[in-house]
């Protein structure tokens, strides 16, 4: 079967970069269902060959409902890209084979009703050939594995398994009752292993009663570095993360992080994000990220058998993207990824050792969004997935004399849109700070005409919108299609701004924040960029939240989108899956400091809301859960009797992944901005006022 689907695809193997042509009119008028057109590109690896990257992209397959990833591999001379992977089996994680021969990567595949491995839908280690073929199994475990990782040698396979634990207090009853959910006690701990390609022989080398999130083989295989929580819930990796180290002479796992580290810290809710080791295996480094704080960069280094941790500087203004860290080729830099004024560099640190560090500088282009990258062994290349104002990502070459090269055009059909006119625009805001954001206007607007605008405010907040062309279902690309203005405000709280402005927001939310893009509005209107009568708001997680707080702050929107948005902080903490961002922004707990929390909550001046409002939740959602749509939802509804809607979507977390539920967003917005905002109605189907 497999054989005989893959013969169906042939004719999809080889695509060049972009059309040897004329370059295309841009003359399509983007609409709704174009977004499901869309190509994602993600992770991408370097061959060690230097003549190869393989990358992945993920594709909605309507009417599937939801996208899947596949394998795609460019050859760098000529710029051709072949497809590798063609089953619904969401492939992840490559890695290369030392030899350039063999990419191996997780997949979790499916034949029929099949329930023997590895054909029984449960993630598995699988290896494809660099020129295309059938995907083999490496590993074949009935449960599938969880993490692996390939040694440099490319001799040992690292991966990890998952098991119940249930803590000694209470265990005999969580046994006998075990088809209910406990709130702590039960976890999913992992064991590391290593299977030998050679001869195939596993051996379990850690069964340490942690949950293991991720994993990193030093080159020389002497340790295995993890980073571990003492339970399977995310709000364990809020202060109780760690970095544990495996040692392969002693048998030994040990804890890097010395006692007390945690002290030195802006606040004690932070979690370790992914390790990576140097090339000659002594140094480790790891990135620690917060809610509202900038990340901080660490390095653990050998000396024999005793370990020194220490931070390294970071560059003034840019933020660390966490989890991104990598050293490059042979050496001590350490690069990672940095954003720097709504854009996204790939950043390099030289001479790391000893605790100490040289200069910074960033090797991708200035303009440049770039998602993710990766360098040749000997670290003089490099290839970089990077979005552009004018194009979606792709795959692109940085050669070792510092020129750079596209790869791939895997969207083709944006090169025949109308795309919208992308600036930075800036303002000050009532305390003198200046502030940016990104406006968007449709593709033939001229100026001399204000337009009806629309605010899209982004999650986080420890976030930023960027500058680049990005068609999503939040507004961007597509209400400027239709006619509107699309002001997203990089509000204080953001990241790419330096320190100060990410802080100011501390103790500060549904206050400084919301002046921030009050003001810009301001601005747009003085520039005779916006309507003033015609304005509307939207977003979705913090996005929603600030949503919130401006319809209770303001009259002057005529509609809202509010999406997964926070309306009463002690709810929020009390329920969501990672309460230290609540307890970072109100600088304390509840109970310390209750003011702080009821001043942050736009659910005590719902009294002052007559914005139409509509409102979008996932049914799951755990970051912010549905209660506080709900409590919205009431409150305008019931008792203040404001035009309003919910919309809950059955099944979905705090992302909406189906493709009927993203498409019905984006209609339920559209439809919503133009009746109450252009005053447009379609045949009597649009919302009525009831007003």
């Amino acid at each position: 079967m497999f054989r005989q689907r893959f013969a169906q695809f042939v004719f999809l193997l080889l695509l060049p970069v972009a059309s040897q042509g004329a370059t295309p009119e841009r003359a399509h008028i983007v609409d709704a269902e174009d977004y499901f057109s869309l190509a994602v590109v993600g992770d991408v690896a370097v061959a060690p060959d230097a003549r190869h990257a393989v990358f992945t992209e993920t594709r909605w397959n309507p009417p599937e409902e939801s996208r899947n990833t596949d394998l795609w591999i460019v050859e760098v001379n000529c710029r051709q890209s072949k497809r590798l992977t063609f089953d619904n089996a969401s492939d992840s994680s490559p890695h290369w084979s030392p030899d350039s021969r063999y990419i191996y990567f997780a997949s979790s595949r499916k034949l029929g009703d099949g329930d023997a491995p590895p054909y029984n839908g449960k993630k598995q280690v699988w290896r494809v050939p660099a020129e295309g073929g059938e995907p083999f199994a490496v590993t074949r475990l009935k449960d599938g594995i969880d993490l692996f990782d390939l040694s440099r040698d490319g001799n040992t396979l690292y991966y990890t398994v998952t098991e119940e634990h249930i803590d000694p207090d209470w265990k005999d009853l969580k046994k006998e009752y075990g088809k209910l959910t406990y709130g702590h006690g039960v976890n999913k701990v992992g064991q590391l292993w290593k299977l030998d390609l050679q001869s195939w022989r596993a051996e379990k080398l850690i069964d340490d009663q942690r949950v293991i999130r991720q994993i990193a083989v030093s080159p020389d295989q002497r340790r295995v570095a993890m980073l571990t929580t003492p339970e399977d819930v995310l709000l364990s990796n809020e202060g109780w993360s760690r970095v544990d180290v495996y040692d392969a002479e002693t048998g030994e796992v040990e804890p890097a992080n010395p006692d007390g580290w945690r002290a030195g810290h802006p606040t004690p809710y932070g979690w370790i994000d992914a390790v990576t080791w140097s090339d000659d295996s002594r140094a480790l480094a790891f990135t620690i990220s917060f809610d509202g704080y900038p990340p901080m960069l660490y390095v653990i280094e050998w000396n024999g058998d005793n370990a020194t941790q220490y931070e390294l500087r970071r560059p003034d203004i840019v933020t660390i993207a966490g989890g991104t860290a990598k050293w490059r080729g042979q050496g001590r830099e350490l690069c990672f990824l940095g954003e720097y004024k709504a854009r996204e560099r790939v950043y390099c640190i030289s001479d790391v050792a000893g605790g100490k560090q040289s200069g910074t500088q960033f090797i991708t282009p200035e303009d440049g969004v770039v998602g993710a990258f990766d360098f040749t062994p000997r670290g003089d290349q490099l290839a970089f997935v990077m979005g552009t104002s004018t194009h979606t990502p792709d795959v692109y070459w940085r050669q070792p004399a510092g020129a750079f090269d596209r790869l791939t055009n895997v969207n083709p059909q944006v090169d025949t849109w109308k795309l919208p006119q992308i600036s930075i625009v800036s303002w000050t805001a009532p305390d003198g700070k200046t502030v940016e954001g990104i406006l968007e206007l449709p593709p033939d607007h001229k100026p001399g005409t204000p337009l009806p605008m629309v605010v899209e405010i982004h999650g986080g907040p420890t976030s930023a919108t960027t500058v680049n062309m990005r068609f999503w279902i939040y507004g961007r690309t597509l209400l400027p299609s239709k006619g509107y203005a699309l002001l997203s405000p990089n509000y204080r709280g953001s990241t790419g701004y330096g320190d100060e402005f990410m802080t100011d927001l501390i103790g500060h939310e549904n206050d400084i924040e919301v002046k921030d893009i009050l003001a810009g509005v301001d601005a747009m209107v003085e520039r005779g960029v916006a309507d003033p009568d015609r304005l509307g708001v939207m977003g979705w997680s913090n996005g929603g939240f600030l949503t919130n707080c401006l319809i209770t702050k303001s009259t002057r929107f005529k509609a809202a989108s509010s999406g997964a948005g926070v309306l009463d902080m002690t709810i929020q903490w009390g329920t969501e899956d990672t309460p230290g961002h609540v307890i970072n922004y109100m600088q304390g707990l509840l109970w310390d400091v209750p003011d702080a929390y009821r001043k942050a909550s736009p659910i005590y001046d719902l009294d002052k809301v007559t914005t139409p409002t509509l409102i979008h939740v996932g049914e799951n959602d755990e970051r912010v859960p549905a209660a506080n749509a709900r409590a919205l939802h009431r409150g305008l509804h019931y008792y203040r009797h404001v035009p309003t809607e919910l919309v809950v979507y059955p099944g979905e977390g705090h992302g909406l992944t189906k493709y009927s539920h993203r498409k019905a967003k984006m209609k339920w917005d559209l439809a919503w901005f133009d009746h109450y905002i252009l005053g447009k109605s379609d045949e009597g189907s649009a919302p009525a006022s009831t007003d």
